[in-house]
């Protein structure tokens, strides 16, 4: 009755679908239930399950290592991603600050101290003085770039992060420098 004319219909009615299964039978309630006490119960072999648990967590922080050392978006944690930390981290990286150089500054002024008291207190004041200055005009240049670069975009935190990063020694930070000390950056980001 509200079917449409059979003539229309009759090749499609005569083909049949085969409509593919789960490819083995139900199980009986017997061997589900002892299925579900045996999955509950855990391995057998506890030892060899902890082994294999170990080796698999080795593998992820090992690549998970990697993808951040290559600074992979996907692998860095959160303070680290998007355009604005990935455009602060190179342009840090790109540019040679002083207070990178803080560390083995101080390291030689201690040794120096030995040799000359009145000499070192000099090295000091005047090594933390420039990292001072440095530092200051980093976050002055730095501010300024993201303002220009990510107008509609809010760049909280993200000065914070450059100067914590210019601190840093180069070979140490992580994610890895991508560019080259002088190194000029793209416009897009």
């Amino acid at each position: 009755m509200f079917r449409r004319s059979k003539t229309a219909e009759a090749p499609a009615a005569t083909e049949t679908v085969k409509v593919a299964g789960k490819g083995r039978p139900t199980p009986s309630r017997k061997d589900a239930q002892a299925a579900a006490r045996a999955r509950a119960k855990g391995p057998q072999d506890k030892k060899a399950a902890a082994r294999a648990q170990r080796e698999r967590r080795t593998e992820s922080s090992a690549t998970i290592r990697e993808g951040m050392k290559r600074g992979e978006e996907r692998y860095l944690p959160a303070r680290d991603k998007g355009p604005v930390r990935r455009f602060v981290r190179d342009w840090i990286d790109s540019r040679l600050c002083m207070a990178e150089m803080l560390l083995p500054l101080l390291i030689l002024i201690m040794v120096g101290q030995a040799f000359s008291q009145s000499l070192a207190n000099g090295l000091w004041s005047a090594t933390i003085l420039l990292v001072a200055l440095d530092t200051s005009l980093v976050v002055f240049r730095l501010r300024r770039e993201l303002r220009r670069r990510f107008p509609d975009v809010s760049t909280k935190g993200a000065v914070g992060y450059g100067v914590l990063r210019s601190i840093q020694l180069r070979w140490i930070r992580l994610p890895k420098p991508q560019v080259k000390l002088g190194a000029k950056l793209p416009d897009r980001y």
